[in-house]
């Protein structure tokens, strides 16, 4: 990693434990409230959210305990999960109240996740996503500063392979 602030979890652990901790670990570097990971089959379109940390109690949880259908309408409602099924880049949202809408449905983001900030990192590999990193801030705008741009950007890339073979090994086929 460039920063050296961000210390990865024990690379010989499961991808299962790997990964928990992972969130754990960018919540904190990140100084965010929370920190889910969306992971998804490409081929089948089921997802789920099987890793989630939060600073508190306080902080909702999402988690999902077994993998669903993709929502048909969800590319048309949520202007972020479009762009990361068409690969493009990670996006940094400073603040849900002020961002365009052709990026983010403020509305769809209030009622779905309640967060302030946040970042929808895509994990993509072969022109296909395979899931959607989210840490993000409750009650208040977050600036991402260029040096916790280049650490997710970087650390996504590390971490696709191991979200891509979760994947395939956890997901209904």
């Amino acid at each position: 990693m460039k920063s050296s602030s961000l210390m990865l979890p024990d690379s010989s652990l499961s991808s299962e434990d790997f990964l928990s901790s992972l969130m754990k670990t960018i919540g904190e570097f990140l100084q965010v409230d929370r920190c889910f990971f969306y992971l998804r089959n490409p081929q089948t379109q089921l997802g789920r959210v099987p890793f989630c940390w939060t600073r508190d109690a306080g902080i909702p949880t999402v988690y999902d305990e077994d993998w669903k259908p993709e929502p048909d309408s969800l590319p048309n409602e949520d202007p972020m999960f479009a762009a990361a099924l068409k690969t493009e880049p990670s996006i940094f949202i400073e603040d849900v109240e002020v961002t365009s809408p052709e990026i983010l449905n403020a509305q769809f983001e209030k009622e779905n996740f309640g967060h302030r900030a946040l970042i929808h990192g895509h994990v993509c590999q072969h022109g296909q996503l395979w899931g959607v990193l989210q840490p993000c801030v409750f009650g208040r705008s977050r600036t991402w500063s260029q040096d916790e741009r280049s650490t997710i950007q970087q650390l996504i890339q590390e971490i696709t392979p191991i979200a891509v073979a979760y994947v395939k090994t956890h997901s209904p086929q």
